[in-house]
């Protein structure tokens, strides 16, 4: 409950160091930078996508654009959702993964979607982060899938990878879902423009609509 308490603290904290802000946005949402050598920037035009669709069809009132967070930065604690993303290889020191620990179970919430080829990386790093916690595949029926738009298959594909079926994963600590996984759905992609991957029209609205899903459930955790 305190390290909630202090969570919350820091976050309104930041908020009210610019009027500005405070005045014009409920939030900011940030993007990974992590070490290792992969492709954490990958997808640009993707969450601005993703918060204008969230802004118009949930009536948010996220900043327009995401910032830039480092793994063991404390400024990772001003944002009460990180999206993580990339194709290769990810390095978390003990301090970053340390970091991360604190800022997630302390009300923090962390989407990794894989962008094809981070699997391997990302569950030895994820288990430094949660040594004591395994990724479980969530049921179709937890409420990720059933916010404002319904899943009841779960993730929507986007692109093909592997030809496996998407998957989404979570890491549960004391009963809270902090960390959702979406593996071979690659919704960053189906957030970029269209003129990038030239996806249809259907494809681009469900991760879209998963992605706003995402984003809503992590805002009823903190």
């Amino acid at each position: 409950m305190k390290s909630q308490i202090f969570f919350i603290y820091l976050f309104l904290l930041t908020l009210l160091s610019s009027n500005t802000f405070a005045q014009t946005y409920a939030f900011k949402i940030a993007k990974l930078k992590y070490n290792g050598g992969g492709d954490w920037y990958a997808n640009k035009t993707s969450l601005p996508n993703l918060v204008e669709f969230c802004n118009r069809n949930l009536n948010m009132n996220i900043a327009p654009e995401e910032d830039i967070v480092e793994v063991g930065s404390i400024e990772i604690f001003s944002y009460p959702f990180i999206h993580m993303t990339g194709h290769g290889n990810v390095v978390f020191s003990p301090d970053e993964a340390e970091n991360l620990r604190n800022y997630l179970i302390s009300g923090g919430f962390l989407h990794i979607d894989d962008n094809y080829g981070m699997d391997q990386f990302i569950r030895v790093e994820m288990k430094k982060v949660f040594p004591e916690i395994e990724f479980i595949e969530l049921p179709f029926n937890h409420a990720i899938y059933h916010q404002k738009f319904e899943f009841p298959n779960g993730l929507p594909k986007v692109h093909e990878h592997d030809n496996k079926p998407p998957q989404g994963f979570g890491i549960i600590y004391e009963g809270r879902l902090v960390c959702f996984y979406t593996y071979e759905s690659d919704l960053g992609n189906g957030w970029e423009d269209k003129v990038i991957y030239n996806d249809s029209d259907e494809v681009r609205s469900l991760a879209l609509k998963m992605g706003a899903n995402i984003i809503s459930y992590a805002c009823t955790q903190f």
